[in-house]
This record gives structure tokens, C-alpha cells and sequence, in this order.
């Protein structure tokens, strides 16, 4: 069992910044990979980023360049900075730890975006 607690989450200004951060807790040394997603309304949960337990890292075209996910030593908490940010970017965005056998989801965490 893994728990996932998100925070971060807000209103900003398009241009401006936001850190989310996801807290894991309970069987962490089996966690293979830890992500970001995110859900905008009447649209399906879309990758934003993820790392690997190797460190290899993933992103979305759409954040590339903007948005960058890290994670603390040891490995029991993952961040998302995102700079620049655009309406579009408006979501619920949701931690994602990924074990051999089981996905794990957070409870997610608003991000709104005002132009």
C-alpha cells in the first residue's frame, strides 16, 4: 500500500509559477516510477511528467521547457515546478506512483490559471 498526498495547488496569473509537491508514505522502496497528471474539464487525465526510479524522466510536449519534476533523497517525495504558466494549464492535477502490481493516485490538487 502506498498513500500519496498532494499540495501546491492554487490560483495564478498566467506567466506566473506554482510548486506541487506529493508526499508518499507505506511501501515506498517498491515504487517504480512517481508522476504528475492532470484532468481538465471534459477532457480525459493526460500525462504531464513522470521519473523513473532509474531517473529517466518523461514529459509532456506541452509542458517541455516549462514544467520540471524532481524528487527528494530518499525518493519519498516528488515535485513539480511549472513556470510559465498558461490558461490551458488550468486542472486538477494528480499524483500517480506506479508498483509492479498496482497505480496509486493521490487526491489531486487544483491548479487554475487566469489570463
Amino acid at each position: 500500500q502506498v498513500q500519496l498526498v498532494e499540495s501546491g495547488g492554487g490560483l495564478v496569473q498566467a506567466g506566473g509559477s506554482l510548486r506541487l509537491s506529493c508526499a508518499a508514505s507505506g511501501s515506498i522502496g517498491s515504487i517504480i516510477r512517481m508522476g504528475w497528471y492532470r484532468q481538465a474539464p471534459g477532457k480525459s487525465r493526460e500525462l504531464v511528467a513522470s521519473m523513473a526510479r532509474s531517473g529517466m524522466i518523461t514529459y509532456a510536449d506541452s509542458v517541455q521547457g516549462r514544467f520540471t519534476i524532481s524528487r527528494s533523497n530518499p525518493w519519498n517525495t516528488v515535485y513539480l515546478q511549472m513556470n510559465s504558466l498558461k490558461p490551458e494549464d488550468t486542472a486538477v492535477y494528480y499524483c500517480n506512483a506506479a508498483l509492479p502490481l498496482r497505480t496509486y493516485w493521490g487526491q489531486g490538487t487544483q491548479v487554475t490559471v487566469s489570463s
